[in-house]
């Protein structure tokens, strides 16, 4: 066979070490011998060539796409729709757990500091919703929220939550952090929250402080009454770092609810009075301030990086609210997203450092190449491949590597047949 999309076959090597082929009979519910598991790997890897669907109607078959799902055809939108429809948000929610622990145990989170941020995409439902629209100029429209928690050290995704535009971001912040909680399984205090001013309410801070082993640090709004406040502050409080930024600490509550002992930490820029200009953030604990606000708090900015960069694998678009499907959808995405992330390490540069829509049209459905089966192996052969011996050193001779690995090289969705690869 021979084809323009043997590159995704790079990904099978990542399945194996990830654990994708139990992930997905334990989501379908399904013994391995059926086909639901194998039109679930079909979604996987629909999301890691950033496409909108690899259809039965939209494709030409014998490409090599259908076969590394271990399937002989291409899975209708029928046949997708039903699987989607037919399980729940909590199953895949589950789904993220699953998959969340295992990278955690592969260290791909350090679980020392995690953003939380929305990522709203337009939505093209018929359905009758409410509108939304981010500052007071813009023209409402229908959005789809999805609510992401990032490793902000690592800027490998932990999980995400979906919800209409009626939902709140507080409301939504709670749902993310008991699933990152359920993730991260992190000891108190260990773990720090970043997240912007949209986050700041005493709803989120109560349920952190209270039912989260998590600290959490959020920029407060500038309202004029705040600026009053932090004017009042006597020069002599703050506590002068270098030149044009001080800091100082002040005990805070909210007006109402018991979020118990929080801290108000506020920032000073500026050399001469006339011109100060005034910050604040709002603490769950104590901490050193400068470490807060220099080191850590501006690594929230990496998930709007990972937005840039990885919203292509299924995260940019908005076609249905049905949230069974979109929760099932977002979430093979979100395992495609952790595949490529292993295919990162083993590509070199340049390849290492490019987007998901340059990495899918570049090498998974960019090279050229022909599979075929001697014995007991599935032999993928490339030709002309980027960083060729960088590949070799990786992927030829892989049932041996994957062995010394502790991994089993057998793929049971292609019928316990090994996999290698040749470059020429």
């Amino acid at each position: 066979m021979s084809g323009n999309l043997v590159g995704l076959w790079l990904l099978l090597p990542e399945h194996l070490r990830l654990g994708t082929w139990d992930l997905l009979c334990g989501w379908t519910g399904q013994m391995p011998e059926r086909v639901e598991p194998r039109l679930a790997m079909q979604l996987v890897h629909e999301a890691a060539l950033c496409v909108t669907g690899i259809r039965e109607q939209r494709a030409l078959s014998q490409r090599g796409f259908e076969l590394a799902g271990g399937l002989p055809f291409v899975a209708s939108d029928t046949a997708v729709h039903q699987l989607l429809d037919s399980h729940t948000v909590r199953q895949s929610q589950e789904l993220q757990v699953a998959l969340g622990r295992i990278r955690q145990v592969n260290s791909d989170f350090k679980g020392r500091l995690l953003a939380i941020d929305p990522h709203r995409t337009q939505s093209f439902s018929k359905r009758q919703m409410r509108r939304f629209r981010s500052d007071s100029t813009s023209k409402p429209r229908k959005v789809s929220q999805t609510f992401f928690a990032l490793d902000a050290d690592t800027h490998q995704p932990v999980c995400f939550t979906i919800a209409t535009a009626a939902k709140t971001a507080n409301s939504a912040g709670i749902e993310l952090l008991d699933l990152s909680s359920k993730i991260l399984q992190t000891r108190q205090n260990e773990t720090l929250v970043l997240a912007d001013s949209e986050h700041y309410s005493f709803e989120l801070f109560e349920h952190v402080v209270d039912r989260t082993p998590f600290d959490l640090l959020v920029p407060m709004v500038m309202l004029p009454p705040l600026r009053k406040q932090l004017k009042a502050i006597p020069p002599e409080q703050f506590t002068r770092h270098w030149a044009g930024f001080a800091t100082t600490k002040l005990p805070y509550k909210f007006a109402r609810g018991h979020a118990g002992s929080l801290w108000q930490i506020a920032q000073r820029f500026g050399e001469e009075p006339s011109d100060y200009r005034f910050g604040a953030f709002i603490s769950t604990t104590d901490r050193d301030e400068v470490g807060a606000l220099s080191g850590d708090f501006p690594k929230r900015w990496h998930i709007e990086e990972f937005f840039n960069a990885h919203q292509a694998l299924g995260w940019n678009r908005a076609g249905t609210m049905n949230l069974n499907i979109r929760y099932g959808q977002m979430t093979m995405s979100l395992l495609a997203q952790a595949l490529i992330a292993g295919v990162r390490k083993r590509l070199g540069e340049p390849a290492c450092a490019w987007d998901s829509a340059h990495l899918a049209k570049s090498i998974f459905s960019g090279l050229e190449g022909d599979i075929r089966v001697c014995d007991d192996t599935i032999v993928v052969t490339y030709y002309n491949a980027p960083n060729v011996e960088q590949l070799r050193q990786h992927y030829e001779g892989l049932p041996e590597r994957l062995q010394q690995e502790g991994i089993d090289p057998h793929i049971p969705w292609l019928f316990n047949f090994q996999l290698d690869f040749r470059f020429k």
